[in-house]
């Protein structure tokens, strides 16, 4: 009986060391690929940047920085001839490098949202953008756009995702009851995908009301894209999204216990109701926050956690979360790359080369789900 126990507990252990070697393995691929995106996209464009002059200006930009933190500016001269010198500084600083920053941030903190909505409705293929809850905080954005920037005059970013977060939240209560009323998750996603018809159609609505001016920013940011960054939006995207991603690793716990069951997670300890709140208030801030800055991205929240899994070959979200993360800043990074390069100067818009690449790893959880039941 003893050496039965032992021989188990051995197996145990070198499964999580087993676990453990391929996260770090992954998640250093991943760090790679990031690294080589954002070289890519630095250096990419009608201007071309050699990579050792994107390195030298990147490093002296933070020693020049740090050195004014310590001298009270002293260096300030030099870091704005660094930063705002010559053609290829400016096109770095000001155009590239936020743009890939904001695409990296974005991206994986939609992804995370998508990851804790498939942890809340215990479905593989509920996102953000299936289950109408991007359509929720576009309505919501619409209308603080066309209704309240006449009034108050500029609307300042953090008004965008607070808006967007009433409005995703919104949705998502909505979806919840619904989701206690019927039994199949196909179902489910249809509705979904009914609310977001109905979203748009109020936004429709209160475009037939708005000026000339208000109608082309709100259809220039609806179409999603990451084109116009600046470090403002930088600075409001790691001022929301470290704090969710950080709050998600700390539900990576009761996560566990929740996948299995709620009645499991109960006697296991966690509260139940508190810990759903948690789940639905971080998803939707991290999704409100994407759609508030770049608009409606489709299929990243959906397509990402499962390309995860599959390289983790795990399920713990101690591992999945900053996995996912990771694994949506590459995705987003190397999807903005294309719309940014394949047809320029157009460019294409970021939700049409993520639904390209998300909708069939959609598609194929649907027949994989489909063939299990039959099965």
């Amino acid at each position: 009986m003893e050496s039965s126990d032992n021989s188990s507990r051995k197996h145990e252990q070198a499964i999580r060391t087993e676990n453990t070697g391929r996260f770090v393995i992954v998640m250093g691929l991943l760090f790679l690929l990031l690294l080589l995106g954002l070289v890519i996209n630095t250096n990419t464009g009608t201007v071309s940047i050699k990579p050792s002059e994107v390195f030298r200006m990147i490093m002296q930009s933070v020693r020049y920085g740090i050195a004014n933190l310590f001298t009270g500016g002293r260096y300030s001269a030099e870091l704005s001839a660094v930063t705002g010198g010559d053609t290829s500084s400016q096109i770095l600083f000001r155009i590239r490098l936020p743009r890939v920053l904001l695409a990296a941030l974005l991206g994986g903190a939609l992804s995370v949202s998508g990851y804790l909505l498939q942890v809340f409705f215990h479905n593989p293929i509920a996102g953000p953008f299936v289950l109408g809850i991007s359509s929720g905080a576009k309505m919501a954005v619409g209308i603080t756009l066309i209704f309240l920037a006449g009034k108050i005059g500029n609307i300042s970013p953090m008004m965008l995702i607070t808006a967007a977060f009433f409005g995703s939240l919104l949705i998502t209560l909505l979806v919840l009851l619904f989701s206690q009323k019927v039994s199949s998750m196909s179902m489910l996603l249809v509705i979904g995908i009914m609310i977001g018809y109905i979203c748009g159609a109020v936004t429709d609505f209160c475009i037939t009301f708005a000026n000339e001016h208000d109608v082309i920013n709100l259809t220039n940011w609806s179409m999603g894209s990451f084109s116009g960054a600046d470090w403002n939006d930088v600075r409001t995207a790691l001022f929301i999204c470290i704090p969710g991603l950080a709050g998600a690793v700390f539900l990576s716990k009761p996560i566990s216990a929740y996948t299995l069951s709620e009645t499991y997670a109960a006697s296991m300890g966690v509260p139940v109701r508190l810990f759903r709140a948690l789940l639905l208030l971080v998803s939707s801030l991290l999704s409100a926050c994407v759609t508030a800055i770049a608009g409606p991205i489709s299929f990243v929240g959906i397509a990402v956690p499962h390309i995860t899994k599959v390289l983790l070959k795990s399920s713990k979200p101690l591992y999945i979360i900053p996995a996912v993360f990771l694994c949506g800043s590459v995705f987003c990074i190397f999807c903005d790359l294309v719309a940014r390069t394949l047809f320029a100067p157009v460019e294409l818009m970021i939700g049409t080369v993520t639904s390209c690449f998300g909708a069939p790893i959609v598609i194929r959880l649907m027949i994989k789900r489909r063939k299990g039941r039959e099965g």
